[in-house]
């Protein structure tokens, strides 16, 4: 799935304002009272054209997701990063399992015999482990966790 997303994504063209708003955007952005009047301002643009522009990408594939990261744990929530070893004839259902949960943040393919990787978070340790029992009752298969031990923070910017 992440795979096709990824190549759909890379046969759409992006032009040189595009790849500004991706590259400015994953540096931060303005709390202010209009944020995205602000935001189109510092790239040189109005604010309905940058709403387009995000409402484009993600529709395309280009962006999966535009929004804030929250760390659960640090508001009194939890998060677990979890792995699945999915059949691959069956691949597509279970992410579509996965990704149905509100609590999942994220979903990535892997090439490893846990082939599927994803965050689970919530307001409550029990609402993480509620989403985790979901997706086990409905896929069948089993939900490995991985609680964090230890927290590092890796800036990474990715280029368009």
């Amino acid at each position: 799935m992440m795979q096709q997303v990824f190549e759909r994504a890379a046969a759409m063209p992006m032009d040189s304002t595009d790849r500004r708003i991706i590259e400015a955007l994953q540096e931060g952005f303005p709390i202010c009272e209009h944020p995205y009047a602000a935001a189109a301002g510092s790239l040189g643009i109005t604010e309905a054209e940058l709403l387009e522009r995000l409402r484009r990408l993600l529709e395309r594939g280009v962006l999966t997701r535009f929004g804030p990261l929250y760390n659960a744990d640090r508001m009194g929530g939890a998060n677990v990063l979890a792995a699945m070893a999915v059949p691959e004839a069956d691949f597509e259902r279970i992410s579509q399992i996965v990704n149905r949960q509100t609590e999942v943040a994220h979903n990535y393919r892997r090439e490893h015999r846990l082939n599927m990787w994803f965050v689970v978070a919530a307001d409550t340790p029990d609402k993480v482990d509620a989403a985790l029992r979901r997706i086990e009752a409905e896929s069948g298969l089993p939900v490995y966790r991985f609680p964090k031990e230890r927290e590092y923070f890796v800036d990474l910017r990715l280029k368009p």
